[in-house]
């Protein structure tokens, strides 16, 4: 099944230590493009997490939120400034003697000093850490794949419909050549019998003629190729894979084919079909951009 590239998915997971919440989101992009938000504390795990979501993605611009709520297990480190300490020692002394003041410094006085203690983070085990992240990376990334999977289907289902009317038009160009050429016969006929009047008319000039504005406004080459493009979109429309870079492909080059038709059409019937044709065509390219 083809996938969008856009989609969301988000999973939890509560620890003894600490709850972990992984959201998934992405828009259309040429290339896969990561922006991961986490917790500093994580940032060693930045590869591990790229490589892991690879599995699950190719293209798009994925955001990717990681949250920690810490709970009462995990125990921080106090971290104690004694050069800063012993500076605000003496500023407090050198005030004291400047104002007359007998008052005693105590240690209480000099731990609420700024930066004198700090709380920093316990100690990481990185293994321990990555086996609590990992299964929430891979819920969520499989709930976002999920997501995707279900509105790519609903975008290959509409292609197809649209390859569908794309395939009728062609056949009424097809079969609409014919006429196009009896008409011009019977008008080029009408017209040299006016200017010959009851002189015998030339059966092998006007055939020569029908020749040389045939050849101008054949379009039997275009919608062969167009057929042949139709056909090979369904093809990678089902096979289910990665395909919405050579989808883009296909598409432009199926614009160029009905640019050349509009181009040859000698009558208001193809002009018409044509019309229909390009425009089905770039309801195809804008659907296309969201496929991966």
């Amino acid at each position: 099944m083809i996938r969008s590239m856009t989609g969301y998915g988000k999973a939890e997971a509560v620890g003894e230590t600490r709850k972990l919440t992984v959201e998934i989101k992405s828009v259309n992009n040429r290339y896969l493009d990561f922006n991961i938000r986490m917790p500093r504390k994580f940032s060693f795990l930045e590869a591990r997490i790229r490589s892991v979501l690879k599995e699950y993605m190719t293209r798009g611009k994925v955001d990717v939120f990681i949250n920690s709520e810490e709970g009462g297990g995990e125990v921080g480190t106090l971290h104690y400034n004694e050069a800063l300490a012993r500076e605000y020692v003496t500023c407090m002394k050198r005030m004291a003697e400047s104002f007359g003041l007998t008052e005693e410094i105590t240690a209480a006085d000099i731990a609420k000093a700024p930066e004198v203690l700090t709380l920093g983070e316990g100690k990481t085990n990185e293994d321990e850490l990555w086996n609590q992240l990992e299964p929430v990376i891979r819920t969520a990334a499989k709930r976002f794949d999920e997501a995707r999977e279900k509105e790519g289907g609903q975008l290959c289902r509409d292609l197809l419909e649209k390859l569908e009317v794309m395939d009728g038009q062609v056949d009424q160009i097809i079969a609409h050549e014919p006429e196009i050429m009896a008409s011009y016969r019977a008008k080029l006929t009408e017209t040299l019998t006016q200017i010959l009047e009851d002189r015998d008319i030339d059966d092998t000039r006007i055939a020569a003629e029908c020749v040389v504005y045939a050849d101008k406004i054949c379009t039997d080459e275009e919608m062969v190729r167009l057929k042949s493009h139709i056909r090979t979109m369904r093809e990678d429309l089902k096979s289910g894979k990665s395909v919405g870079r050579k989808l883009d492909f296909i598409a432009q080059e199926m614009n160029r084919e009905a640019n050349t038709t509009l181009s040859k059409a000698g009558d208001l019937i193809t002009s018409d079909i044509g019309i229909g044709l390009k425009t089905e065509i770039e309801k195809i390219r804008e659907q296309i951009q969201n496929i991966e």
